[in-house]
């Protein structure tokens, strides 16, 4: 009989599982110290960061310190200054019933976890759930994208010079790699990556009841009604589309514009574009030449059913920003996440055509609306279903420490960012203290008698 062979980062985890024991006994001051270890390390060292980003995505320096290093440096502070407010006992109301009784939640850490990140957001969005890791008291093995390697490796820096290998490590490698790690009983995974490959994630937890954190994508819609100053939408749909060359899970897959405004929207976004990206050196790549090439057959196929393209402006050695019209259900740009710089933009006359359009299909990671409308704002939030919703920004929402993220469904499972990451990383087990002795709950121990039995329809009644 052929023997299976041992999966190579068997004997890891448990060296971590064993550091996650001792760390549950960790002060909160030592979660600190290493979290600002860790802002410390990324603010000095931002031009090593500007360099490995760069030669990934040939992402900007300026774009880089405020979409990825701001963010993640304004997670770490507000990790600092609350980790001991969120893990701190949570008292729970005990009610006349539990008379006697003191109940508490109390976060303790989840123990070893795995975070698979995403090549898009290289540093963002490997280091984000690690800071929620290390706040949480959890030991973590971290698999970057082998798509990034410039960051991975200076993520795996990073994590050397501060951790011990036994409580954090970067393991770098590829689909196999992942594959081994996700048949290993973690007691986490925090997954951010695409629906599909979300569902291949949850399938390997299931086998080891691991517990999971899906920030998945999907496709986020964005609404400009004809209340809208469409000025004020196009200057900032266009940040939040092209940031990236479009390679954004929040960025706005598609568009609908009211007709009244669709002229005048289209012609004040050509204008921002030309405005913002007219230097190419401001605009990021696409990551490789197969994810380029999956864009332009999401294009041809559009055009060969009847799109058209428009084309703003052209940059030399980039994919340019592109706006498609007359788009159709039919189109695999309307079926599939687009992930790039191709923004389809469809007209409509009713709102409820659009809130019906979003109702049959699955839900989005984020949704955008741009109104005056107290009344449309109120009718998008209140019969439509998103992960988060932004009026009148557009992915704004992300870097906001303060603000929980997370999908719904086919866009994601769990919550990310400040308190809510480190309640993902954390078990926040119930805790009951009875007095010794006497307790109420011996008026309804067997036997029963008339007087019990009184009692406990006493019970059932009114409380």
């Amino acid at each position: 009989m052929t023997q299976k062979p041992t999966n190579p980062y068997l004997d890891l985890l448990s060296r971590h599982k064993a550091t996650a024991r001792k760390l549950k006994s960790e002060p909160i001051e030592g979660r600190k110290k290493k979290l600002k270890a860790m802002r410390r390390w990324v603010y000095q060292n931002r031009s090593l960061l500007h360099q490995a980003v760069f030669e990934d995505l040939h992402k900007p320096a300026a774009e880089l310190d405020v979409t990825e290093i701001y963010p993640l440096l304004a997670e770490l502070r507000h990790a600092i200054h609350r980790v001991k407010r969120w893990a701190a006992p949570k008292p729970v109301e005990s009610g006349l019933t539990f008379l006697g009784t003191y109940s508490y939640v109390q976060a303790e850490p989840m123990g070893s976890t795995l975070i698979i990140a995403p090549w898009n957001y290289p540093l963002l969005l490997t280091l984000g759930p690690l800071v929620s890791a290390v706040a949480a008291g959890d030991t973590a093995v971290v698999k970057p994208s082998e798509m990034s390697a410039a960051t991975s490796a200076i993520i795996s820096r990073m994590v050397s010079e501060l951790f011990d290998p036994d409580e954090i490590c970067v393991i770098e490698g590829e689909v196999t790699t992942t594959t081994q790690l996700l048949e290993l009983p973690f007691d986490h995974i925090f997954f951010t990556g695409s629906p599909t490959v979300g569902k291949i994630v949850m399938t390997a937890a299931a086998k080891n009841l691991t517990a999971v954190t899906l920030e998945l994508g999907g496709k986020s819609p964005t609404i400009v009604d004809e209340t809208a100053d469409v000025h004020d939408a196009a200057r900032k749909v266009c940040w939040a589309k092209w940031t990236n060359a479009g390679q954004t899970c929040v960025a706005p897959d598609y568009l609908f514009v009211h007709v009244k405004k669709k002229e005048q929207f289209l012609e004040c976004l050509e204008n921002e574009l030309i405005h913002r990206y007219d230097d190419v050196c401001d605009y990021t790549h696409i990551i490789n030449d197969k994810h380029e090439q999956r864009l332009k057959d999401l294009l041809s196929d559009a055009e060969q059913k009847g799109a058209k393209t428009f084309e703003p402006l052209e940059l030399v050695g980039r994919m340019s920003p592109k706006l498609v019209l007359e788009v159709t259900d039919d189109m695999r740009l309307m079926q599939e996440e687009i992930f790039g710089p191709i923004l389809p933009v469809l007209v409509y006359e009713d709102l409820e055509e659009v809130i019906q359009y979003l109702n049959h299909r699955p839900k989005p990671l984020a949704l955008y609306l741009f109104t005056t409308s107290k009344a449309n704002q109120r009718r998008v939030l209140t019969e439509t279903s998103s992960g988060t919703a932004v009026i009148n920004d557009a992915v704004l929402h992300f870097g906001h420490p303060h603000l929980q993220v997370g999908g719904v469904n086919n866009s994601g499972l769990g919550k990310a960012h400040g308190e809510a990451g480190f309640r993902a990383f954390s078990h926040e087990k119930s805790v009951l203290r009875q007095r010794r002795g006497y307790t109420i709950a011996r008026l309804v121990y067997p036997p029963y008698n008339s007087f019990k039995i009184k009692l406990i329809d006493i019970l059932l009644k009114y409380f």
